[in-house]
């Protein structure tokens, strides 16, 4: 994160990294007689935003090899006779050929019917755990026929003003839901059905729609489940849904000419610790759950898809005096994360003890289904990362920066990122100038923007290259095209 001033030289990004994370080893067994705060953190100068802290020396180092098409990120060589991705001779060349045919198989055989998600409990890593479904699977009919219930986890969700929308079964379409019979057990049971605890405001809205869903008065554990297909809605009142009490700054005082965030400024801000060390920033978005990024999970280092190896501080705006840590239950990361184009680079983490709200402590809104915001639109970018390109540990102070939006057609530019940023990405910075940039540590942290006094989570931060180059800007995970999964994921380990 930029700590100085906005005309001042832009912050750069890259450390490096001398070894491999010790395997599977517990918190609790590394973190003895350290000061809180202390730091020891190195980045391989191809990687995304974040810091990796190395605990203790292990076995001999990865050799890092750069990649051009995919800017900061790390890549294990086989010229190291310890590197993972060695299996040697023709028996390795078989292996794989024989994992390939089997994956190929499993292609052919379920297609679509299968659906993934990574997690991770406590004790082991992250495995990959499939979801079955019958050939005769029929989402959101409120019946689940898949042995996760993936089919009946992408049912619902918000439009303008918070309107309730559920999946119709018959013909896909997210219709808005009736406010007749509408009550408050029906508000928490939906809230409850998406991960929440419980509702927080209930509302009737106008609607012009001309096909809506009603209460039918059906017994069931899901909203899609107790509804039906009408018309129109008795005097055109719908049903507008609010979860939790979000996106509210409980101070919005700044410090004149600097960047450092003032406490209850940034409430949704957490940080995220492995071993002891800041790694990781992250978003608060209800009392069970913090959105980040995937990459601060590399699949290559299964320490750090063990949950008990970090630790969540919210409400913090140094790293010194840390108040007592969330701890972490589950470690659930997008399936289709690619580490190297950081495609889909989001994860969520569920906490093992809800949160209690405070005026330090707050979470951030989601966005509705409906809800963008245009290019040159100013957000805001938070984190302890570092403050200069080669520096070799981050900020002990939250610091924020203005940011704007920016097209992907512009951030697509041959003079940019040359077709890098997908769909589920978005770029945000200062193109002409630099300065105005997240940087490494702020990896998985927020872009938020404001509408109407409440703050949503539009990005999180992913990748770039350097800090605050002239043309090279921030990318950040587009929340609002990976809504579905977040809400999905909540709904699969809710509560």
């Amino acid at each position: 994160m930029d700590p100085k001033e906005q005309n001042d030289p832009p912050p750069p990004y890259s450390l490096a990294v001398h070894g491999p994370l010790p395997p599977l080893q517990s918190y609790e067994e590394v973190v003895q007689g350290r000061a809180p705060g202390d730091t020891v953190w190195g980045i391989p100068h191809s990687q995304p935003y974040y810091i990796h802290h190395q605990p203790i020396a292990a076995a001999p180092p990865y050799v890092i090899q750069h990649v051009a098409p995919a800017p900061r990120r790390r890549k294990l060589s086989c010229g190291s006779r310890n590197s993972a991705c060695c299996y040697g001779g023709s028996g390795g060349t078989t292996f794989l050929l024989v994992l390939l045919a089997i994956a190929i198989w499993l292609g052919v055989r379920y297609g679509p019917r299968l659906v993934y998600s990574l997690s991770s409990t406590n004790d082991v890593p992250s495995v990959m755990e499939k979801d079955t479904c019958p050939d005769n699977t029929v989402q959101c009919n409120g019946q689940r026929d898949c042995e996760l219930g993936s089919d009946e986890a992408i049912c619902v969700r918000f439009g303008k003003d918070g309107a309730l929308q559920v999946k119709n079964f018959r013909d896909g379409r997210f219709l808005p839901v009736c406010e007749q019979g509408w009550s408050k057990s029906q508000s928490d049971e939906t809230c409850a059905q998406l991960g929440f605890r419980s509702s927080y405001v209930t509302q009737a809205l106008r609607t012009q729609s001309s096909s809506s869903l009603t209460l039918t008065g059906k017994s069931s554990d899901t909203i899609q489940g107790r509804v039906g297909v009408s018309a129109s809605c008795p005097d055109q009142q719908i049903v507008s849904l609010g979860c939790v009490d979000c996106g509210r700054q409980q101070s919005s005082s700044r410090i004149i000419g600097g960047s450092v965030a003032e406490l209850g400024q940034w409430p949704w801000q957490v940080s995220l610790h492995f071993f002891n060390s800041h790694t990781c920033g992250g978003s608060l978005i209800s009392r069970d759950f913090v959105v980040t990024a995937a990459h601060c999970f590399p699949r290559t280092e299964s320490s750090s898809q063990v949950a008990r190896n970090w630790r969540v501080y919210g409400g913090i705006v140094s790293q010194f005096g840390l108040p007592a840590a969330y701890r972490v239950e589950r470690i659930i990361l997008n399936e289709f994360y690619n580490p190297d184009s950081n495609d889909y680079d989001i994860a969520l983490l569920k906490l093992q003890q809800p949160v209690d709200f405070s005026t330090s402590v707050q979470p951030v809104c989601l966005p509705t289904t409906d809800q963008n915001f245009p290019p040159g639109t100013t957000c805001w970018t938070t984190g302890f990362g570092t403050t200069e390109e080669d520096a070799d540990s981050g900020s002990t102070r939250l610091r924020e920066v203005s940011v704007s939006i920016i097209s992907t057609q512009v951030c697509n530019r041959n003079s940019v990122y040359q077709g890098r940023v997908t769909q589920n990405m978005l770029c945000a910075g200062d193109l002409a100038s630099g300065g105005k940039d997240s940087c490494q540590g702020d990896s998985g942290g927020p872009l938020v923007c404001e509408t109407n006094g409440r703050w949503f989570l539009v990005g999180v931060t992913s990748w770039g290259v350097g800090c605050g180059r002239r043309n090279s800007p921030g990318v950040y995970s587009n929340v609002n095209r990976l809504l579905p999964w977040i809400y999905s994921k909540m709904q699969l380990e809710k509560p």
